[in-house]
């Protein structure tokens, strides 16, 4: 009994390939062309979905060189606002700078020139001070009448000192 299962009759395997030979007909017949046009369907579809993932790579990419282009420029055009803004910057600086240094120059003059003025107002007034002096010692001088010299040199000293004492 052992054995007669594992050699098949020759019934059986008549039937069996005469069934696998009609299950291959209608499959082939019915479900091969529906299936390989599926399949190559799919395959096509694949390769298209390939075919747009490498033109989307490409178009990224050149977005991406695109962009570093344009942050690139938007750098350069960074860099000069901010050089022509310095350059902007030391020049007014350099203007205000000239505009003190002349505003002090002037204002040194004009004290100068006071300074000038206040000096020989006090050169006149110190003369016309010792002239006045002069004329009241000789005033004093002339209404007394000394006898000799000695006096009149120890009037004068007398006052010169009461003159400074005033």
């Amino acid at each position: 009994m052992g054995a007669k299962l594992l050699t098949p009759d020759f019934g059986l395997v008549f039937w069996m390939t005469l069934g696998f030979l009609i299950l291959f007909f209608l499959l082939s017949k019915f479900a091969w062309k529906p299936i390989l046009s599926a399949l190559k369907e799919r395959e096509k579809s694949i390769e298209e979905s390939l075919r747009q993932a490498e033109k989307a790579r490409a178009e990224m990419s050149q977005l991406v060189a695109k962009n570093e282009e344009l942050l690139n420029q938007a750098k350069e055009e960074r860099n000069e606002i901010l050089r022509e803004a310095r350059e902007a910057a030391e020049k007014i600086k350099a203007d205000i700078v000239a505009r003190a240094q002349k505003e002090a120059e002037e204002k040194l003059k004009q004290a100068m020139r006071e300074i000038e003025i206040q000096k020989m107002a006090a050169i006149v007034e110190v003369k016309n001070t010792a002239g006045m002096m002069a004329l009241d010692i000789a005033e004093k001088i002339i209404r007394k009448e000394l006898k000799g010299h000695a006096e009149h040199v120890e009037y004068i000293n007398q006052l010169a000192k009461e003159a400074k004492l005033n």
